[in-house]
């Protein structure tokens, strides 16, 4: 089943939806009919029960280039373009969804392209994926979380580094830094990131959701406070689980 949008194609295979971008010829930048497409494709992912994972990835020689520059011209300022474009909280809905979100991603990933995959659950990047925030260089800092998820898979170092620098890294750096969990041929993604979210969508939605709690809230906490969070969890999960395991 596919739905049409402008910038974005809509599919379900089964229980995978897949989130393509769509605007090939300006590589995937983002822009505000992106923003609003994704927004409603994201509430309709978050309330639909028979949708059980989630791809992410990009038509064309790139997975996206980030902000489409122009727009830019249209506003007062380049932060002005920025805060109309992300005023919607495409990106939080992107992080609260209670499924596993599946990232393919190869060619441009850069600025708030690369930031949508690392609101992605998991990463899978082509052997030709390169990887960039310019956006220090132009006078602005990420804006698409990308201050926070970034040193959250890198490290506090090497995240400030990548923010500060620049600079162009390769799929493979991408995958020794933590940014990207496997690299395969480009001919492989779409059917390894396929394959993953298959697996993924047999797991139970709502043990699913309460999983992508534990995780990520836990990090904000010290590590008793986590060790709580994840009895509480775990208890309710034992006891939302039961009717399903009764029966077997």
């Amino acid at each position: 089943m596919a739905r049409a949008f402008s910038t974005v194609r809509f599919e379900r295979r089964g229980p995978t939806a897949w989130v393509v971008l769509d605007r090939p010829a300006q590589l995937n930048a983002y822009n505000l009919a992106m923003r609003d497409e994704l927004d409603q494709i994201l509430d309709a992912l978050h309330d639909d029960p028979d949708v059980c994972a989630m791809v992410l990835t990009g038509a064309g020689p790139a997975f996206s280039t980030g902000g489409d520059l122009s727009e830019f011209g249209r506003a007062p300022s380049p932060l002005v373009a920025r805060w109309v474009r992300f005023r919607r909280d495409v990106w939080g809905k992107l992080l609260a969804l209670p499924i596993p979100t599946v990232a393919a991603v190869h060619g441009f990933t850069v600025g708030g392209g690369l930031e949508m995959a690392l609101l992605c659950d998991v990463a899978i990047a082509a052997d030709d994926t390169r990887i960039c925030l310019p956006e220090t260089g132009a006078g602005m800092i990420p804006g698409v979380g990308g201050t926070q998820t970034l040193a959250r898979r890198a490290g506090l170092g090497r995240g400030l580094e990548l923010c500060l620098s620049g600079r162009w890294i390769d799929a493979r750096e991408a995958m020794l830094v933590g940014l990207v969990d496997e690299v395969v041929p480009k001919s492989a993604l779409d059917r390894t990131a396929a394959r993953l979210a298959r697996r993924l969508a047999a797991l139970p939605r709502t043990l699913v959701a309460l999983l992508k709690i534990a995780v990520r809230e836990g990090l904000d906490l010290d590590l008793r406070s986590g060790l709580a969070l994840e009895r509480r969890l775990a208890a309710r999960a034992a006891r939302l689980m039961q009717p399903a395991t009764s029966h077997t």
